[in-house]
């Protein structure tokens, strides 16, 4: 293969990846603009998600704006300030002799030409020209040592969720404090170079052995030898001058940044998968705040869909009790119960027809077995004696009403804890989206059943129940 061949080979590579970087994007925005036009929340239950929601919006716009964002990251003393403010071209981030300068999260934009990349290589303007479509964000952070362990390891992740590209500033070999910070930052699953500044500081040949035994040693199981550039963001140079009395003064002054490396690298990594990397990262970010998002919507709906379910318990214990039919209470028990799954549908943002919610009352009707015969048999039973003492209390002056209500009460309450069990399956149901999930109905309903205090749950009924027969029968 010739040259030729060879650079339209690379370039058909570059084209397609390219192409599928747009497709990635695109369909990163598409996500998250149906995510924030169908996040379904009731005021209350956005209660202490606003800065997550407005971390989604701006994270949309960023999209909108094709934005890629680095942050560096680093130690006091170790030129982070320097290093962005020699990508740059200009003195934009305040530097320092004072220890930790940089107080809070600073940023700007990093506009790509070629008098401040400093290489005029074919390539390099190849790779500007590949980025001139996007807006470059560089974040200054403040020095991982300025604050405690886990402040430090609160804010790192919440920068570097927020990134593309993370620069990790060391200058010489690493500290414990450095590679515990490394190693939290490397977990955030993000693209990073580690960048070895002040180089003009060491002798050539210490300058190579903190190199390898950083390479070889101590990031050797975090970051490849790929990921590890040499820069000297703001170097001091030697002056040599005489005086008047021709004797030789020595000064020191601030030289050229050597920082094309650096420069070449970040354009290689945003050339190669800039947008594919803004989309992964934008799907890793707001999957972490829709899980979130979707935790409390739960939590809330949790608590209005016991409300229903109680409600609805003690609405079928009373109508059971005070039929005397029991054709009628059997009829009116499924009712209630359609009702009550229509209900909560409605709640959980899965809008179902009558016709679905009967079926769905079938399976679990179905998948309650033993519980559901017995009710039945308890229910037949129980609303024939109803009925004869109903019909017996004219005759026998009202000497019958306190075993009828007794009756009354133990069939209501037993129909109020099937409609219980049925509630929750339903919940269960509508909280994994209209799914079972892994396991089938009867494996959920059986869970449901083992973890309930039944004789708790009939005591709470039958007191309730009591209470209010007590007030129809007085009156």
């Amino acid at each position: 293969m010739n040259q030729w061949e060879e650079e339209d080979w690379e370039n058909t590579i570059l084209d397609f990846a390219h192409l599928q970087g747009e497709i990635n994007y695109k369909q990163a925005q598409q996500s998250l603009e149906n995510l924030l036009l169908n996040l379904d929340l009731k005021e209350e239950e956005k209660q202490g998600l606003e800065t997550d929601i407005e971390h989604l919006s701006q994270l949309l716009q960023k999209l909108e704006d094709s934005v890629i964002s680095i942050a560096a990251f680093g130690m006091v003393g170790r030129g982070k300030s320097s290093v962005l403010n020699a990508l740059v071209g200009q003195e934009i981030f305040v530097t320092g002799a004072l220890h930790g300068v940089t107080r809070e999260i600073d940023q700007t934009n990093w506009r790509l030409d070629k008098e401040n990349i400093g290489d005029s290589e074919q390539k390099v303007q190849k790779l500007i020209k590949a980025v001139e479509n996007v807006q470059i964000q560089l974040i200054d952070t403040p020095g991982i040592d300025e604050i405690d362990g886990e402040t430090r390891e609160a804010l790192a992740h919440q920068i570097a969720s927020q990134v593309d590209l993370i620069l990790f500033i060391i200058a010489g070999d690493i500290t414990r404090v450095e590679y515990q910070a490394l190693c939290q930052l490397r977990e955030v699953g993000k693209p990073m170079l580690l960048v070895f500044n002040k180089i003009d500081q060491y002798p050539e040949v210490d300058r190579a052995e903190i190199y390898s035994t950083i390479r070889d040693v101590r990031v050797r199981e975090l970051l490849s030898p790929n990921e590890i550039v040499m820069v000297s963001a703001s170097p001091l140079i030697a002056i040599t001058t005489k005086d008047k009395d021709g004797k030789i003064k020595i000064t020191r002054q601030r030289g050229k940044p050597q920082i094309e490396d650096l420069q070449v690298k970040i354009l290689e990594i945003l050339h190669q998968e800039g947008k594919s990397l803004v989309a992964l990262n934008t799907m890793l970010f707001t999957g972490e705040i829709n899980e979130k998002l979707v935790k409390q919507k739960l939590i809330w709906r949790e608590k209005e869909a016991q409300k229903i379910i109680q409600k609805t318990v003690m609405t079928k214990a009373t109508a059971i009790a005070l039929n005397p039919v029991t054709a009628l209470d059997l009829f009116t028990g499924a009712i209630i119960d359609v009702a009550m799954i229509l209900t909560l549908s409605q709640y959980y943002g899965i809008p179902m027809t009558q016709q679905s919610a009967i079926k769905l009352l079938q399976k679990i009707a179905f998948s309650l077995g033993g519980i559901t015969a017995s009710d039945i048999l308890v229910t037949f039973g129980l609303s024939s004696l109803k009925g004869l003492l109903g019909l017996a209390t004219p005759v026998t002056g009202g000497l019958s009403v306190v075993p009828y209500v007794s009756v009354a009460i133990t069939q209501g309450s037993i129909a109020g804890f099937s409609t219980y069990v049925i509630g929750q399956a339903t919940k269960v149901y509508l909280a994994n989206g209209a799914s079972w999930g892994e396991n089938s109905p009867l494996t959920v309903v059986k869970n449901i059943i083992n973890s309930l205090d039944e004789t708790s749950i009939l005591n709470r009924i039958k007191w309730e129940l009591k209470a209010k027969l007590s007030k129809k029968i007085h009156h």
